[in-house]
Order: C-alpha cells, then sequence, then structure tokens
C-alpha cells in the first residue's frame, strides 16, 4: 500500500550528529583536556564558531532525546510514523498532500465503480470508542459525518495495537488527519450522513488536541424533543463558537447566506445598483426613541436604526434602483424571539411611474426566486430538519395580496376584533398567518394599505383616505419579516409628517433637502435577515439563525 505517512522521521539533530561521528564531543575534538582550544575574546570556541547559550544547549539535548525516543518507539512498533502529533502546521508545505472532502466521498466511491480508493481526509473527532483490537471513529466536516474503522491485522503490517491505542485516546473535536482506503460498507452506516462509504483506517495525525469540553457535542445536536441531556441557550451562546459546529447550525448559517446570496443575484439582475452606506448618522433615522446614541468627535450621534434616509438620497441623485445588505441598529428592549439589537438588514429602494404595486411586483419576484434557490440547499434543509424539524414552506405564484382591510374583515369573521385603524399584535398576525394558510394555503402573503398611525414618517399617505398609507408588511408562517412603503418625495409633507412624529427637524434637515431638487416618486422596503432565515427553517428563536446575537442582555462573545 502507498506510504500516506504525513510525518517523515524526524532528522537527528547536529549536535547528536557531531557527537556520534566526533567520539563525543560536538566541536569536533577528540574531547582530552589536552586538545581543549582556548575561546576567543568574543565569546566563541577556538575554532571560530559562537558559543551556544543555556537555552541552546538545552534545545539541542532535548532534541537530542526527542529523537531516541522516537528511534525507540519506531524499534517497538514499525507503524509509529503512521499516527501521533503531527506538530504545529507552519506553512513548510504546499500541494505535498491531496485530501479529499468527506462531502465528495459517495460521488468519489460512485465514480470508482464501487472500487476501494486511497484517501487523506482532515476532519474533527466527532466520536471515538475502542472495542479490543479495533477503533471505531466518527469523523465530522461541516454537515457531513462519516465512519472510520481501524483494525489491528495478524502481522501489525496495516494497523497495529499502539495505532489503536493511541486513537482511542484522541479527545473528541480534535482536528485530525486520517489516511485509509475508502470502501463501500456490507450495510448502510446507520447514524452518519454518509452511509455508503466506511474508511479503513491506516493511519492518524492529530493536527490539534481539544481541551476538555464545556458541554458534548452530541448533547448539543439532540433534537429538543428528543430524550437525553440537552444544552441550553445561554450555555450554546456562551461557547457559540463551539456550538456552532454542530450540523443543523452549519447548515442553518449556510442557508442564511443563500439568502443573502440569492437577494443580491435576484436585485442585481434587475439592473439593481448595490450601495454602503454609513452607520453613524446625526439623528433617528426611523423616528421614535430606540436609538444607540454616542458622542462623535464630541457632537451628539446615534447608530443607523435602517439605511432609509440614505437609501432615499441615492434615488434622489438618479441611481433609480438601489439596495444594500448590512446591520441595523435598534436599542429596543425587547426580550422575544424575533427581536434583536443588531441584525442584518436587507434593503431595497427604487423609483416608481405610476403605483406602489411595481414595487409589490418585485418583492413577489424576489422572494419567489430566493425560495426556489433554497429548494436546492437539500443537505442543508435535511441537517436543519434532523435537529430542529419543520414544515416546507408553502407559497403561490404569484404571491397572495391582502389590504390590512381584508385582513381585518378575515380577523373578524373567525371571531377576532381588530381596531381597522391600528397596528396588528405579534399575536394577532400570527393568527392571521393562521387563517391565511388554512384559506389560501401558503404561508407567504402580503398585507398592504396599513393605517397612518402605524406607519414611520416618510410614508406616503393614501390618495382616497388619509387614514391609510401606500404601505405594506410581508409576512411568513404567520410572522413580519418586511416593512415597506411608497415614500413622500414632496419636501414639505415630509416636514410636515416628521413633526406630526415628534421628530427633531433640524437633525434630518439634508434629508428633507435632497428632495427640494426635484425627486422621482419611489418606494422601497426593509428585511430582516435571521428573521427570513428563522421562519423560512421554522426555527422557535431569532438567536438559532443569528451567529452572535446581540439583544438587550447579551453583549459576548466575541
Amino acid at each position: 500500500m502507498e506510504d500516506l505517512s504525513l510525518n517523515e522521521p524526524e532528522a537527528q539533530p547536529e549536535a547528536a550528529q557531531q557527537k556520534t561521528q566526533d567520539g563525543g564531543n560536538p566541536s569536533g575534538g577528540s574531547g582530552g583536556k589536552k586538545n581543549k582550544k582556548k575561546k576567543d575574546k568574543k565569546g566563541g570556541d577556538g575554532d571560530g564558531k559562537p558559543k551556544l547559550t543555556r537555552a541552546e544547549i538545552k534545545a539541542q539535548r532535548l532534541a537530542a532525546r526527542g529523537a531516541k525516543a522516537g528511534q525507540q518507539q519506531q524499534e517497538a512498533d514499525p507503524l509509529a510514523d503512521k499516527y501521533g502529533d503531527m506538530g504545529l502546521v507552519q506553512s513548510t508545505t504546499n500541494g505535498a498532500f491531496e485530501f479529499t472532502s468527506l462531502s465528495d466521498l459517495e460521488a468519489k466511491i460512485q465514480e470508482s465503480g464501487a472500487e476501494p480508493f486511497v484517501v487523506r481526509l482532515r476532519a474533527r473527532i466527532h466520536a471515538v470508542r475502542g472495542k479490543g483490537k479495533s477503533a471505531f471513529v466518527v469523523l465530522r466536516d461541516r454537515t457531513a459525518t462519516v465512519q472510520c474503522v481501524f483494525f489491528v491485522d495478524k502481522e501489525q503490517k496495516v494497523v497495529s495495537k499502539g495505532m489503536v491505542k493511541y486513537v482511542t485516546s484522541v479527545s473528541k473535536e480534535s482536528v485530525v488527519d486520517v489516511t485509509g482506503v475508502a470502501v463501500v460498507p456490507s450495510s448502510p452506516v446507520e447514524g452518519c450522513t454518509i452511509k455508503q462509504v466506511e474508511i479503513q483506517g491506516t493511519g492518524m495525525f492529530v493536527v490539534s488536541k481539544a481541551a476538555p469540553l464545556p458541554f458534548d457535542i452530541a448533547d448539543a445536536c439532540r433534537r429538543e424533543d428528543a430524550e437525553g441531556a440537552h444544552v441550553n441557550q445561554d450555555t450554546r451562546l456562551d461557547n457559540r463558537f463551539i456550538d456552532l459546529r454542530t450540523p443543523a447550525n452549519q447548515a442553518i448559517f449556510r442557508i442564511q447566506s443563500a439568502v443573502g446570496q440569492l437577494f443580491r443575484e435576484n436585485l442585481l439582475s434587475k439592473d439593481f445598483v448595490e450601495i454602503h452606506t454609513p452607520k453613524i448618522m446625526a439623528g433617528s433615522s426611523e423616528g421614535g426613541s430606540s436609538v444607540f446614541e454616542l458622542k462623535y468627535m464630541g457632537r451628539n450621534a446615534c447608530l443607523a436604526q435602517s439605511p432609509q434616509l440614505c437609501k432615499q438620497m441615492a434615488i434622489c441623485a438618479d441611481f433609480g434602483k438601489v439596495f444594500e445588505i448590512g446591520p441595523v441598529f435598534r436599542a429596543e428592549k425587547s426580550f422575544t424571539h424575533r427581536h434583536l439589537c443588531e441584525f442584518v438588514g436587507m434593503d431595497f429602494e427604487m423609483t416608481i411611474k405610476e403605483h406602489y404595486f411595481e414595487l409589490l411586483d418585485v418583492i413577489d419576484e424576489l422572494f419567489v426566486y430566493m425560495f426556489d434557490g433554497l429548494k436546492n440547499k437539500k443537505e442543508e434543509l435535511e441537517a436543519v430538519n434532523q435537529q430542529y424539524p419543520f414544515e416546507p414552506l408553502e407559497y403561490l405564484r404569484p404571491s397572495l395580496r391582502l389590504t390590512f382591510e381584508e385582513g381585518v374583515q378575515l380577523l373578524k369573521e373567525n371571531g377576532i376584533d381588530q381596531d381597522p385603524f391600528d397596528d396588528l399584535s405579534t399575536e394577532v398576525e400570527r393568527t392571521l398567518g393562521r387563517l391565511v394558510k388554512e384559506k389560501y394555503k401558503t404561508d407567504f402573503y402580503i398585507l398592504h394599505r396599513y393605517p397612518l398611525a402605524a406607519r414611520p414618517f416618510y410614508t406616503m399617505p393614501a390618495p382616497d383616505d388619509p387614514r391609510y398609507t401606500n404601505s405594506y408588511d410581508v409576512f411568513i408562517r404567520g410572522e413580519e419579516i418586511i416593512s415597506g412603503a411608497q415614500r413622500i418625495h414632496d419636501p414639505a409633507l415630509l416636514t410636515e409628517r416628521a413633526k406630526a412624529k415628534g421628530m427633531d427637524v433640524s437633525t434630518i434637515e439634508s434629508y428633507i433637502k435632497s428632495f427640494s431638487f426635484g425627486a422621482h416618486p419611489h418606494g422601497g422596503c426593509g428585511v430582516g435577515l435571521e428573521r427570513v432565515a428563522m421562519l423560512y427553517l421554522g426555527l422557535n428563536n431569532i438567536r438559532k439563525s443569528s451567529m452572535f446575537p446581540r439583544d438587550p442582555q447579551r453583549l459576548t462573545p466575541p
């Protein structure tokens, strides 16, 4: 079999070689007092070589001892060079080894016609157990797991007792390089995501040893409704860098990444321009008091609640269609399952020619495109479903649209009294979502023409009834993910509405002024990335879809 050793035998230290060659004197002399040369004035030896420091001498001695110990181990176990600690990876080689990804194993075994082939894998130890002259290891990389077995052969030419002993001693979560042969098992490997491939191990080197864990990864992978130990949310978030290793979390954030990518792809295909706006503002961008205040060069400032004002100014600058994916800050003391103090906003703004329905058309096409694209993430969706079971999202083509008045009427028909000029509570939104699902068979719908009292100052009033607006919210599984509207592009009306909302108009002078030099009718919306991921996957808490969540009580890690 091909030699798959990752570590070549270490060369004997130079000092030790000299000692052997010169009869015990590293300086090259014969060793007697008569032949001892005088030191020069600079502290070197008589032959001009600089004198070694105590630390250097100690290092040489330790190296010599290490070489001797390695030689003894080699003599005791001829396969000793096939396992052990690799040492620090410091970029001393490049392309010396060919690694196979765990996720490619089943495809490669099919390509080989089920013929065994040699592999080198880098992964984490997910689980390990020894049994007599054998060791069973589950390797994990991202969402994939595969079983690796080590069996001591009769003559110990492939796997030795020492190798098995070493393999079973490696701590869980350690990063290892495993060499072996990929084969088709006699029966599917249950308990691993890769069921049609098994690795017959021939070597293992520890790249990075894991210290004792604050919790068992197996417990962190367990379904919330399953028997056995569980890891609570605070413990998970306190040790998020470990919690994120679970297959479900790996999948959640790959799906979240896909949401952002699909959002960007679709809007770019519609000739939108991606922009980047400041997050330090002179005043509130949404109205109200839920802002993080800070000092900015001796002046009062706050973190942006949204890119709203900047998006509209970009439209006034004739960009036509713009979008941004970036952080949003809300100083809201909301201890709910769906609120964060910092989240990723996905916003767009565009000109309209006649009606705000032009905006709804873009939203409709955008989300259908995203939902269709997410269906391709089969491996990730399955990984999430294994730990957090959910029903696939149902949606229509085109998406369902209801007016706010129609939503209120549907609630009324089912015995729920809702003020037609007040916003919907979270509980009522959920109820309406359930009723919509029952009647229209969709988890995704648009509710538009909201009451004026429930919308920000820059929202365009409805032309037929000023108590309503040209605005909309979008829902997934009965929870709001989008809030948007046609914007006011008239500076006088904008000033009037800002004052009516109790805002200090002086803090948004430049924003209002931007509409004084000719402004296109326009509108847009804001989407919470974490909330979209949470609701699409049917998760019960937004902290599961935020990599390092920030809420009123949490500021770490990092």
